[in-house]
């Protein structure tokens, strides 16, 4: 059963024209935005809680999905993990976001377990 964290999405192609359809699953990939608010953003956010869902909602029409976003204590603000549907859409994001001087942004590729360990035994 797929869950909502794993992403993915079913993607149809023709075999042969005319014919039966062969499904192909493909994983959307994740990433962890580390963030951390600068003092012009923390003063943003203390004037305007509800920014945090504005941003989301910008984040969203550039094409990154926000899976799940933590306020944390220690080095980092916050803790998001996003989908994208690839490296480049993901970068965008991050400039756009750390171009504004309300935070700084640190991006991390996610690799499923389960892929990073079937990768390890392809040896």
């Amino acid at each position: 059963m797929l869950t909502a964290t794993e992403a993915w999405i079913l993607r149809r192609k023709p075999l042969v024209k005319g014919h039966l359809l062969e499904t192909e699953v493909k994983r959307v990939p994740t990433y962890i935005m580390l963030s951390t608010l600068t003092e012009s953003g923390a003063e943003t956010l203390l004037k305007n809680p509800a920014r945090i869902r504005e941003v989301n909602r910008e984040i969203e029409a550039m094409g990154v999905k926000v899976q799940q976003q933590y306020a944390v204590l220690g080095p980092y603000d916050f803790v998001n993990i996003v989908e994208a549907p690839d490296s480049d859409t993901i970068a965008r994001v991050s400039v756009e976001l750390g171009a504004r001087g309300s935070v700084r942004i640190i991006t991390l590729t996610a690799i499923p377990i389960e892929s990073f360990i079937s990768r390890l035994q392809q040896r």
